[in-house]
């Protein structure tokens, strides 16, 4: 039976290709050798070209995070400042008056972040509370229990652990009102002078000429 469909597919090759069966077959392969390699030589150069261009699109909606930059000390409206609304400066955030940058869990404390209203302010009292309201959006942490202030040491440790440090927060210096002292030497200055004796030139220069006219026999008769 195999014979025969062998047979069969000779004399069908023959009649309808002109060929005989061992050269139809070694046409047949090297078409199919040829067409394997061209589509490899396509295909690898639209795979590669796709690949190359689309890590450039991710790294333009995503840009590397810079290392992190110390600040210093700045007040804590300053801090305001790196609250994520701006996408050139980094996230800052702090707890007890040092300040992290957490710029790579911008995710979490960034914009839209479940943790967004925490970024650009000293949060302490809101950590230890684990409170959202406005409020506690501070630094101050007096009044607070035991339990709270032990969850907030547990947050310093991680935001020690996990992010760099870059600066401290100052207070917000409350302006001292005006003395009414003066500066030194001011007041030397300013008072008023006792009045000096002082005699006219006019009348200096008469009472010389008065002294002068006078006999000197008189003024020895005076003396004795």
């Amino acid at each position: 039976m195999v014979l025969q469909l062998l047979d069969s597919l000779k004399e069908s090759i023959t009649a309808y290709t002109g060929l005989s069966p061992a050269t139809f077959f070694t046409v047949l392969a090297l078409g199919l050798a040829f067409y394997y390699v061209v589509s490899g030589f396509f295909g690898s150069s639209s795979s590669s070209s796709a690949a190359h261009h689309r890590p450039r699109s991710f790294e333009d909606q995503v840009e590397p995070l810079r290392p992190p930059v110390q600040i210093g000390e700045i007040s804590e409206n300053e801090l305001k400042q790196f609250d994520g609304s701006d996408p050139k400066k980094p996230l800052l955030m702090a707890i007890k008056g040092q300040i992290y940058d957490v710029s790579q869990s911008r995710m979490f404390y960034g914009p839209g972040g479940p943790y967004a209203l925490f970024a650009g302010k000293d949060a302490s009292r809101a950590l230890a509370k684990m409170s959202f309201e406005e409020k506690d959006l501070t630094g101050d942490i007096t009044g607070l229990g035991p339990f709270e202030l032990e969850a907030l040491q547990d947050w310093e440790y991680k935001f020690m652990s996990k992010y760099v440090k870059v600066g401290t927060v100052i207070k917000n210096a409350v302006s001292e009102p005006e003395t009414a002292q003066s500066t030194p030497g001011t007041a030397d200055i300013d008072a008023p002078k006792p009045a000096e004796d002082h005699v006219v030139p006019e009348k200096v220069d008469a009472v010389e000429e008065t002294v002068e006219s006078v006999p000197v026999s008189e003024v020895e008769e005076k003396k004795e």
